[in-house]
């Protein structure tokens, strides 16, 4: 197995910015600057810059911890263990999730599952599916204070304390955090059965070729020392200095000069046995670039191509599995539409450890082309402290501030900048707004279930079809921690459509683990969530609308769907 080259097609308009790249990346001496952790290669302060670049090594340094890793996964095995819930969310669970659906469970090995939503109905799916006292809890988290991880924490461990009482209940429980946090420490203090420490010097979203990805894929039984081979044969070719030999850094710096040309939508299309590494490369690129009004949007669950219908602001990218032929028709129509276009493909599925690193260094080398910082997520800390204070103003007075509709029908209400005697008004007078080289969001605050997806994906078709605009969807409150970064750092181009709507079920978010008190709940904490996005969104001047169906939320989607002409 090799690393997959890099073929690209129809650059030939964008040479001349493309050569100037390559002048500077030679003048500056880049590459060695970045292996140097030079962090002047980003910014002049080094503000969360060179104590983030710890993944450069990862592949290398994480063989070490084999061992460790090892022991621990035959441990739970002898100890009777069939299951594992990652509590996570972002990079502590884009990375496993990835790893679940691409290789499922070796024999013998641990069925994994990742939580990675607050609403009530995925949190209590899970309470009521798996066979609590053969499943082990890992609980993921860099910061070791992420908000939703913790709530999950405190209802699943009161859940099991309940069960098998506390004197058993630490048992099933694992932790993944850097060393020193909070959750290292209640780790200690609730008797945990094992406490893995990430590297402090590698950020979330970079942290897959670390515990936060190699302990999840050990427990379903995938080879992680073949998945770090494959690391360290992609960071190897990404120490090359000439570019044409550096894949990594070449894909950055096409990306980084097609963004500034204008191309700034990454399109991406992916072998489906693998389609899931579209949701981790997504949080990737759009958390790293999208700040300081620039940024690139992946898209990642785009199955309608033509061509000649598709704005002009996209790059494609197809990553296939070689005996792939599912995208072939498309990738040859866009070679004869004149689209910029990278091909990639793998000869095996354990090349995805060459494609993480390869698109970390991409990354990096992108933030640099576009003059910004990579590593840091200014955006998604204020959407979180919108968060926290809404849940503050619910804990002092046991209600949120209601907001008036727009328009409050049968269906529908309706929240935008503007009164509207019909959704179908104030829904057409939205779209309206949106010129080319925009996009559309929704936002999916609505219980993250295989139907609904569905009936989202068929607005998104439609929204598609209307406008030819890039258009994305996305699960709430998850993208927070990935693509709402972008949504609030770029320039300002995307439109976004929060769904809403009441939870058919609820369940109480314990204060702390094993406690019996609880001020909130689990729907009230994802009310918080959208409404302090969309705080935060129109703080940052983006055109935003509420939806909120007040009926069946598939029966609502369908309607909603057919407001759209």
């Amino acid at each position: 197995m090799a690393v997959p080259l890099i073929e690209t097609f129809n650059l030939e308009s964008f040479q001349s910015p493309i050569q100037e790249a390559l002048a500077d990346f030679r003048r500056s001496g880049l590459i060695a600057r970045i292996w140097k952790k030079d962090s002047t290669v980003w910014a002049e302060k080094d503000e969360e810059i060179s104590n983030r670049l710890g993944w450069l090594e990862a592949p290398e340094r994480m063989a070490g911890a084999l061992p460790e890793i090892g022991r621990f996964v035959e441990e739970v095995r002898q100890a009777g263990y069939t299951h594992a819930l990652l509590l996570g969310m972002g990079g502590s669970s884009l990375a496993p999730e990835v790893f679940g659906k691409v290789f499922g469970t070796a024999k013998g090995f641990l069925q994994l599952k990742v939580l990675d939503s607050t609403d009530p109905e995925a949190v209590l799916g899970f309470k009521n599916s798996l066979p609590l006292e053969k499943t082990l809890f890992i609980v993921s988290s860099k910061s070791g204070t992420t908000l939703e991880t913790d709530s999950f924490l405190n209802f699943f461990y009161t859940m099991a304390a309940d069960a098998v009482g506390k004197a058993r209940a630490g048992a099933q429980f694992a932790a993944i955090t850097d060393p020193g946090t909070r959750l290292e420490k209640i780790s200690r203090s609730l008797e945990f059965r094992r406490s893995f420490s990430g590297d402090p010097d590698i950020g979330g979203r970079f942290s897959v070729l670390s515990p936060f990805g190699l302990v999840p894929a050990a427990l379903i039984g995938m080879d992680i020392s073949l998945l770090l081979q494959q690391g360290q044969k992609a960071a190897r070719l990404c120490r090359n200095s000439s570019l044409p030999d550096n894949p990594g850094a070449s894909l950055g710096l096409l990306l980084g000069v097609l963004a500034q040309a204008g191309k700034d939508k990454a399109t991406f299309l992916i072998s489906p046995r693998m389609e899931s590494f579209g949701a981790w490369v997504e949080q990737l690129l759009a958390e790293s670039t999208g700040k300081d009004g620039r940024g690139i949007l992946p898209i990642v669950k785009e199955h309608e191509f033509v061509p000649d219908k598709l704005g002009q602001d996209r790059v494609f990218v197809a990553i296939q599995l070689a005996e792939d032929r599912t995208y072939e028709p498309v990738v040859g129509l866009l070679k004869q539409a004149g689209r910029p276009l990278v091909v990639m493909a793998l000869d095996d599925l354990y090349e995805l450890g060459s494609q993480f690193f390869l698109w970390e260094m991409a990354t990096a080398v992108a933030g640099h082309v576009l003059r910004i910082n990579p590593f840091d997520q200014p955006n998604v800390a204020a959407s979180k402290k919108k968060t926290e204070a809404l849940l503050n103003i619910y804990k002092e007075r046991g209600r949120f501030a209601d907001g008036k509709p727009d328009f409050d029908g049968p269906d529908f209400a309706l929240y935008s900048d503007a009164p509207a005697t019909s959704m179908e008004e104030g829904l057409g007078r939205f779209l309206r707004n949106a010129r080319a080289g925009n996009y559309l969001v929704i936002q999916a605050f609505l219980p993250p279930k295989p139907e609904i997806d569905a009936a989202v994906q068929k607005l998104t078709a439609k929204l598609r079809s209307k406008t030819w605009l890039a258009v994305t969807s996305e699960f709430g409150p998850r993208f927070l921690h990935s693509t709402g970064q972008l949504h609030k750092g770029d320039a300002g181009n995307g439109l976004f459509i929060q769904l809403t709507a009441e939870d058919k079920i609820d369940v109480p978010v314990p204060d702390e683990p094993g406690s019996r008190s609880s001020f909130c709940s689990f729907s009230i904490l994802k009310q918080a969530q959208a409404r302090g996005d969309r705080e935060a969104l129109r703080e940052r001047g983006r055109r935003i609308i509420g939806i909120h169906f007040k009926t069946d939320v598939l029966d609502g989607l369908k309607k909603l769907n057919s407001l759209i002409n």
